[in-house]
């Protein structure tokens, strides 16, 4: 391992690590710093322990007074466990109300719902529970707090605009700034207008609290005591850390991160690993990489710990992820590879060596191009703080950033808010079905460039879900925004049953919800493509899909067929779920229930009409170009399509952006189904019969 450079702070300073924040989330612990001599405490005495406990009046002071109050505490101070609590014990989920906390993501909003039924002595879904997509565990009558994400409250805003079930909302994480997150907090300021009574809570520890305070308090003066917003900062426990960087890059920092890890094994003193790598596939690698050095390495005669190597990621099934929750024996390592959702959503206890690649990986927006991409970029400072917090939980900690000092300082100070950067349709979208006609006017706490906006409203227009009023049309613009999917997704599953072909449709759609269903094992590689091409077909990736999926039923949802063929059984399990829950919503709209029989066109025509406007076709020059925008774009090596003789048209699902921009989930496709399902979005003809075209039209 090339060598680091280390560099000290302490608990207080300015420096990275201090404001470590997000809920503790891990079993039995809640957002507590538990140590071992507090194992024999009581819950109620592990509560009274907790920073926050000293806070309790004051917070029900202030949430009596303003109507907005902006919590700032660190991790470990019992913000997201405690503070719903007391709101009921303090009567704000009396008369039948509801104390409502949002968080970012799935797995946050089940730990910790659980983590606070287990406080109370409650059956998780009874008085405490939660609502995620896909997934709901709470009693319409008997809960009184409901943890749900910020996007499931955005659709609970289209059956109750006002929100009259909620007394009180807390919006945890809310320096995550979401796309959800963004219109809830625009959507609450407006219904704060309607609804006085209605209290809202804000929560982190890296907040830029005087925004969110000065965004919610309608008082324009300068006289404090009319404020209707308030700052609350709560003091949080932390341990000092030591930061090690690079003295020079890394060429691969996946390969750098594996190579860290067993050097902080064989030579550091106990205590669990975190590692911060970029996605799903990078995640699955590092951690088949480090079981392959456990097992060759397999030698604990001088007393060496063993390893517990586990992978965390969003697309992972919720049984999967709680097992980074898991205790494990004083004579094992637990090392946790995992993407940005350990950055921010969860806190695993006992972590005390944190491992920062420097990267992330990020949903842009290219409004010229039409292109949104996944794309691997560096990490911004306060992310990078967010990532060395996690190793002064329990103890003092070591942080080994692979990335020099002087690269550390040329980052970006903050993430760029997802509302900036992100394809505006499905904002759009969410906004005309809660009833705002004039998306211009709308109060968001980050404005979108324009260009996004009349790019998103353009894909709308073309998908049908808006008329030439800007306005959402009835039944196929209502119907398209009551999916928990983006909008080109809920055209093609709406289309469907035109096509013949909707319990295909619900499959392709399901599947592609949980990411990737295939296996890459970095030492089998070879192996894992010969099984992978006994499914693919010349349609492309989404009928091979399709294709996984039938022979995994047909094999009895078998998980030894799905190891034997490299496949994800978890993930086709939670398809199957998916699959249900669309199906649901299928029958809700009176979409017809059909198949195909075998017939590949109506698929892949169906697939076209949803994604019409994500079409490229083969260059003469050797690369794909968007019809639309005549945008460069490549096959990613992992489609099936990815081969010598490529295809001429097709459609994809997304682009990700590494050393070039790759298709991901591609469709061959006849350029003529683009005439027939999209006319209104293509101009056809050769280049000079379109110039005179517009010659006329100027």
């Amino acid at each position: 391992m090339a060598k680091f450079v280390p560099k000290f702070w302490k608990p207080g300073t300015e420096a990275p690590g201090v404001h470590e924040e997000r809920q503790q989330v891990s079993e039995g612990s809640g957002e507590a710093v538990v140590h071992n001599q507090n194992a024999s405490l009581s819950i109620q005495q592990q509560r009274q322990r907790l920073p926050v406990f000293k806070y309790r009046n004051q917070i029900l002071y202030l949430v009596e007074r303003y109507q907005t109050v902006v919590i700032v505490g660190e991790t470990g101070c019992g913000k997201s466990t405690q503070i719903p609590q007391y709101l009921l014990e303090a009567g704000w989920g009396a008369e039948g109300h509801v104390i409502g906390v949002t968080q970012p993501r799935r797995v946050a909003c089940t730990t910790v719902a659980n983590r606070v039924a287990e406080e109370r002595g409650a059956v998780l879904g009874h008085e405490v529970g939660y609502s995620i997509r896909f997934d709901n565990r709470f009693d319409p009558e008997a809960t009184r707090i409901k943890f749900l994400t910020d996007g499931m409250l955005v659709r609970e805003m289209m059956a109750d605009p006002l929100l009259k079930k909620y007394s009180i909302l807390m919006l945890d994480e809310a320096h995550e700034r979401t796309l959800h997150t963004d219109i809830i907090i625009g959507l609450l300021k407006k219904i704060q207008k309607k609804r006085e009574d209605l209290r809202i809570i804000v929560s982190s520890a890296t907040l830029d609290a005087k925004a969110f305070r000065d965004f919610f308090n309608k008082n324009v003066s300068d006289l404090e005591s009319f404020d209707t917003a308030h700052i609350l900062s709560i003091e949080g426990r932390a341990f000092p850390v030591n930061v090690y960087y690079r003295e020079s890059p890394v060429p691969d920092y996946a390969k750098a991160t594996v190579d860290t890890i067993v050097k902080i094994h064989e030579g550091e003193k106990a205590g669990d690993i975190l590692a911060f790598l970029t996605g799903q596939e990078e995640v699955d690698s590092v951690v088949s990489d480090l079981i392959e050095y456990n097992r060759t390495n397999r030698r604990h005669v001088d007393g060496r710990m063993k390893m517990k190597v586990l992978p965390m990621y969003a697309a992972l099934p919720p049984g999967e992820q709680l097992k980074v929750f898991e205790r494990v024996s004083q004579s094992t390592r637990k090392i946790v590879v995992a993407t940005n959702i350990a950055e921010a959503s969860i806190t695993i206890n006992g972590i005390v060596y944190v491992v920062d690649s420097g990267f992330v990986k990020l949903r842009a927006y290219n409004p010229q191009s039409g292109v949104e991409s996944l794309v691997i970029t560096p990490v911004s400072q306060a992310s990078a703080d967010q990532r060395a917090g996690r190793a002064g939980r329990v103890r003092s900690g070591k942080v080994f950033r692979l990335y020099t000092e002087e690269d550390f300082h040329k980052l970006q100070t903050n993430t760029v808010p997802e509302m900036q950067r992100s394809n505006f349709a499905f904002v759009i979208l969410q906004l005309k079905a809660l009833g705002i006609s004039n998306i211009l006017r709308f109060n968001f706490l980050s404005s979108p460039p324009a260009q996004i906006v009349i790019r998103g409203l353009e894909v709308l227009y073309a998908l049908g879900a808006l008329d030439k009023d800007g306005e959402l049309t009835r039944p196929l613009g209502s119907n398209m925004a009551e999916f928990p999917l983006s909008p080109m997704f809920a055209k093609m599953l709406l289309e469907s049953g035109k096509f013949g072909c909707s319990e295909e449709i619900l499959t392709i759609a399901a599947v592609l919800q949980v990411q990737s269903i295939f296996v890459h094992p970095s030492n089998r590689k070879i192996e894992a493509l010969r099984a992978h091409h006994k499914f693919a077909v010349e349609e492309g990736d989404l009928v091979t899909m399709l294709n996984v999926y039938e022979a995994f039923l047909k094999n009895n949802k078998s998980s030894r067929w799905c190891q034997q063929h490299f496949l994800h059984y978890k993930g086709l399990v939670r398809a199957t779920m998916i699959r249900e829950q669309l199906r649901k919503l299928l029958v809700k709209f009176d979409v017809p229930m059909n198949s195909s029989e075998g017939d590949v066109d109506p698929i892949c025509q169906c697939i076209v009409a949803g994604f019409f406007a994500n079409a490229a076709r083969f260059h003469p020059t050797g690369v794909y170009r968007t019809v639309r925008d005549d945008h460069e774009l490549h096959i990613h090596p992992n489609s099936c399509l990815y081969r010598e003789k490529p295809p001429g048209w097709v459609v994809f699902n997304e682009v990700l952006h590494t050393s070039k921009q790759f298709m991901r989930d591609v469709t061959v496709i006849d350029p003529s189904w683009l005439y027939e399902l999209a006319p209104h979005y293509y101009e056809y003809g050769t280049e000079r019969e379109l110039a005179a075209k517009r010659a006329r039209l100027e």
